[in-house]
């Protein structure tokens, strides 16, 4: 999409929040940022924000980093270095530093844009988008942002529609028949519904837009509150539905699909979600359409061989019935059923995988029966090992989710092996 001035995503810069560790995925992020997670095959979840807003036409970007951020930032300096500095297009790397007193930490989503102020004055920008990096979509930030201009909103919130009972899981929105935002409410137990459907909700989506005068102001203010929690969410936006004007943006007004299709939202933030997400991808017709060309998810690229399958006889075959295998992997022998390997990962004979999510580098040595897992990168699983078919047994090992998944690290098979 060719950059334009007249376009308002042109004098936006998009502020990517991608500092949250994301513990409820448990082992998968004790190494990694959950915006680093692998997700798709070949992708990492940050990709998707990033894509957007390079999709939407926006070329100037930042990204705030704090927990374990070397994989996330290694990822960034491999993936995403096609901007060119000369046409004022860049992806700037914003980690936690000592800058006011001796905090060398942000202290809240809000404080992480505020710590970055002076940067940002540097940036020129008229408005500037603020996004969670660990969240799957496909969404047309252009539009977004075209509303709150025509609005004259001092905020615009992005928002799903959610059934009422799910929630009390999001920050809420209360709002009138022109979808201004009368009330924000965290986690409500009783949410107010949409004007015109009772049986639905708006939750945040975590993402907003200001005029940047008006969100440098705001920021400068809350940095002097003691009773802040520096929060976009908990303080900023609460404040600005009782005091000035909020609009909500629905989701499906921007969402990117095909016409017949859902609007796609997730938030993989648990193993089950995770898992989920990416077998999914595995239907006939996913929901998410990762082949879509004309907005492509950008990420690194590396360079790889073609996926290969080898042996041919009944009980050594090496074949993929609905799943995605990812390039350099080498399928020897093993029957893999509704799975998803990432790049590099290698099989051996008299295995079987169903219901795998396998990231990069696996090793899966011969005569294993895994089912309903995800496999750690870098994981060696050793011969004869079976997981999904007792989960007393596998609880024994390795991390047993509330849905049935089991997530296998190289720490847990080494204390197997162990015995501890």
């Amino acid at each position: 999409m060719p950059y334009s001035r007249n376009r308002l995503s042109g004098r936006t810069v998009a502020f990517v929040l991608a500092g949250g560790r994301g513990s409820r995925l448990k082992e998968l992020t004790n190494g990694r940022v959950k915006p680093a997670v692998y997700f798709g095959g070949k992708n990492r979840i940050v990709d998707f924000a990033l894509s957007n807003a390079l999709n939407s036409g926006i070329r100037k970007m930042a990204i705030a980093t704090q927990y374990k951020a070397h994989s996330l930032i290694r990822h960034i300096q491999r993936g995403w270095t096609f901007f060119r500095a000369e046409r004022n297009e860049f992806l700037d790397i914003l980690p936690a530093s000592q800058r006011y007193e001796e905090s060398t930490w942000y202290r809240g989503t809000a404080d992480a844009v505020a710590q970055n102020i002076d940067i940002i004055d540097s940036y020129d920008v008229d408005y500037i988008l603020i996004l969670a990096g660990d969240h799957i979509y496909k969404m047309d930030y252009e539009i977004m942002i075209r509303q709150h201009v025509e609005t004259g909103a001092d905020v615009t919130v992005g928002c799903l529609t959610v059934d009422r009972k799910e929630a009390t899981a999001f920050g809420v929105m209360g709002v009138d028949a022109t979808d201004r935002i009368t009330s924000f409410l965290e986690k409500p137990a009783d949410p107010p519904t949409i004007p015109d459907n009772p049986n639905k909700s708006l939750a945040s989506m975590g993402i907003y837009v200001f005029n940047w005068k008006f969100l440098r102001e705001r920021l400068l203010a809350d940095m002097e509150d003691p009773n802040s929690s520096h929060d976009f969410g908990n303080d900023l936006i609460p404040e600005i539905v009782s005091k000035g004007k909020a609009q909500a943006h629905r989701f499906t007004e921007s969402c990117v699909r095909h016409p017949e299709a859902p609007a796609y939202w997730r938030d993989v933030g648990t193993i089950d979600a995770y898992w989920k997400a990416n077998i999914d991808l595995t239907d006939f017709t996913p929901e998410l359409d990762l082949w879509d060309r004309d907005w492509p998810i950008w990420t690194y690229s590396e360079n790889t061989p073609p996926a290969k399958f080898i042996h041919d006889r009944p009980d050594r075959r090496g074949s993929a019935v609905s799943s995605m295998v990812s390039g350099g992997c080498i399928i020897s022998g093993t029957e893999i059923r509704e799975s998803l390997l990432f790049t590099h990962v290698k099989t051996n004979s008299y295995s079987s995988l169903e219901g795998a999510v396998v990231l990069p580098n696996a090793y899966i040595a011969r005569h294993c029966q895994l089912k309903n897992v995800v496999i750690d990168r870098g994981v060696h699983i050793p011969e004869g090992l079976v997981v999904g078919q007792d989960p007393e047994v596998d609880a024994r090992w390795f991390s047993v989710s509330p849905g049935g998944i089991t997530l296998i690290t190289q720490d847990m098979i080494d204390a197997r092996a162990r015995g501890l």
